[in-house]
């Protein structure tokens, strides 16, 4: 039989998909967003994604609906699911993806580690909150916030006071999330995949480096950590995966603390920029696993056998693409294996990565960030 898979959104992880589904002979269906989105390879119809008739009629033509992004409303995948169609993850998983309230207090309930945090309306119940986890908090909006927006570091309600003129606060549902700043050594990522049918596995557990809150480059497996460690993370993200029932590919942000704790950051419910380096660095790749676990189909090997490290490629303008220098890159980093996601530059877009495999992490790091200044033509 031949597999039908949906994808709804036409960015970059829609893109990755392709490759993999056509080694396996699934049918990739994207639902884009645009003509010339990031999977428009894959892409067999364009359109609004928030729209119940678009959507619908896009999953009655395939076996499963899955997804790019977190975005789509919860009430359009509920319709879905009313009508026996397959979406996975589904729609109850995905609220704590879309929602970082929805997600702390799943997370809490299932005691998983949180760091200290609150639920906060108004000025005076932030300043509470500050009082006794300051000097320094995290208020996030708990809707819409991705690669560092929607965050912000605040030693005063007054640095948020535009999200709680009462036109944002009612579009960000009426509340804000607030979060202790956790004092953390290092951030590490633990991807995993879930089948409906329950079946789990975990690829090692990464570090993962920002620059200007966004992802800047992955270590795999996270160097200098222990098994106990390691071990840690992965029933972390069992426990999360099986307790919400996600399916899918489940992507668990966490720090590390110097005391050796583990706190949960934030959750992604698709394949995720901290698993890239898996296409290069795994048996399986998180995108060819993604696709077997919504399918149900038995899950693939995660070992990762030697250091891998990738680095995100940023936009440095709005006008100036890496194309020009895939020539250079090959001749001299031969090793570097380059991802273009197909995107129009902006300043600080993702346009791409590049993954290094190395005996160590260190040269693997030093090849990947000389590579990635060869091809964004940095000197």
């Amino acid at each position: 039989m031949s597999y039908r898979v949906g994808v709804i959104g036409g960015g970059q992880l829609a893109r990755m998909m392709t490759v993999p589904a056509i080694n396996l002979g699934i049918n990739l269906k994207v639902l884009a967003e645009t003509e010339n989105s990031s999977a428009s390879l894959a892409t067999t119809v364009v359109g609004d994604y928030t729209d119940l008739e678009t959507v619908l009629d896009f999953a009655k033509s395939v076996d499963v609906i899955t997804f790019d992004h977190e975005h789509v409303p919860l009430h359009i995948l509920e319709a879905l699911e009313n009508q026996g169609l397959s979406v996975q993850p589904p729609s109850k998983a995905l609220a704590h993806a879309q929602n970082k309230l929805v997600m702390r207090e799943a997370l809490e309930a299932i005691g998983a580690p949180n760091p200290r945090w609150s639920a906060v309306s108004s000025s005076e119940e932030l300043d509470v909150f500050i009082a006794g986890n300051g000097p320094e908090v995290i208020v996030k909006t708990p809707i819409g916030g991705y690669d560092g927006k929607g965050v912000r570091v605040v030693r005063s309600s007054a640095d948020v006071s535009d999200w709680f003129e009462p036109s944002a606060l009612a579009l960000l549902g009426g509340k804000l999330l607030a979060e202790e700043k956790v004092a953390f050594t290092r951030e590490l990522a633990q991807l995993s995949a879930r089948s409906p049918s329950g079946e789990f596995k975990a690829w090692p557990v990464v570090e993962t480096r920002q620059k200007n809150g966004v992802c800047s480059e992955v270590l795999a497996p996270a160097p200098n950590t222990s098994s106990d460690l390691a071990e840690r993370a992965r029933e972390i993200s069992q426990l999360i995966s099986n307790s919400l029932g996600v399916t899918g590919n489940l992507a668990v942000e966490m720090f590390e603390t110097a005391d050796g704790k583990l706190l949960v950051n934030e959750l992604a419910m698709r394949p995720h920029n901290s698993g890239h380096f898996s296409i290069e660095g795994s048996t399986t790749s998180q995108f060819e696993q993604h696709l077997r676990a919504v399918l149900d189909l038995p899950l693939g090997d995660t070992e990762v056998p030697k250091p891998v490290v990738m680095v995100n490629l940023l936009g440095l303008s709005d006008d100036v693409d890496f194309v020009e220098n895939y020539a250079e890159l090959m001749r001299s980093f031969a090793s570097a294996k380059l991802h273009s996601y197909g995107k129009s530059p902006r300043i600080g877009r993702k346009l791409g990565h590049i993954t290094v495999i190395g005996d160590t992490h260190e040269s693997a790091l030093a090849t990947a960030i000389q590579a990635r200044a060869a091809i964004l033509g940095v000197h």
